[in-house]
């Protein structure tokens, strides 16, 4: 896979991609991420938009009930272990941070619930800070086009990713990469009648 290629056609195809998960804040995106493992944004969205609101902050949902937490956000899947994880998030940023999201790696993958992923996020999203997070759309477009091996690990699909892609591109690339899995290059059924990476694909079971 030539690179500057697969960026060029990325920048074609999705030339304004972006997160699509709705914040206003690094603590909104930290638990907009969590919350966000396994389900859709979409499906997110809907249920921060009153957690929010009842809870604008590290301090307030630190001092959430579990059950109010629980019913705000049981529309999305593993609901019960996601508001244990960021009520106990919260806790600790207050605890730890003074109720705000810290920078630094460390910090944010010691959080509870939160791992290498969702940090990947946060820090390239709210920060600015380059990282490119690989989730399951990024993983299997990294297969996909050869870019990465089948047994490769996440975190080895991730650095291989970025020894091959320019650190400058590493956000938006994340964002694109989500896009053409999300709606292009689908798990089922992939769109590779109409795909311009075609020719560059090593997936045994395209079909033109």
């Amino acid at each position: 896979m030539n690179i500057d290629h697969f960026l060029a056609t990325l920048n074609q195809m999705f030339p304004d991609s972006k997160a699509e998960l709705n914040y206003q804040n690094p603590f909104e995106l930290l638990i907009a991420v969590v919350l966000s493992a396994q389900t859709t944004d979409k499906a997110v969205n809907k249920v921060t938009e009153k957690l929010f609101t009842a809870y604008p902050n590290a301090e307030a949902l630190a001092q959430a009930n579990l059950l109010d937490v629980e019913n705000t956000i049981k529309t999305i899947g593993l609901y019960h272990n996601k508001a244990k994880n960021i009520i106990a998030l919260s806790q600790a940023l207050v605890e730890k941070h003074h109720g705000l999201v810290p920078q630094e790696r460390e910090q944010l993958e010691a959080l509870p619930g939160v791992g290498r992923k969702t940090t990947n996020v946060v820090i390239s999203n709210a920060f600015g800070i380059p990282a490119l997070a690989v989730d399951t759309h990024v993983a299997r477009i990294s297969v996909r086009l050869g870019l990465a091996k089948e047994k490769d690990s996440v975190l080895e699909i991730e650095k291989k990713l970025n020894r091959k892609i320019p650190k400058q591109h590493w956000l938006k690339v994340h964002h694109q990469m989500i896009f053409f899995g999300r709606y292009h290059c689908l798990a089922k059924n992939p769109k590779c009648n109409i795909c311009p990476l075609f020719d560059d694909c090593k997936f045994k079971d395209k079909q033109k």
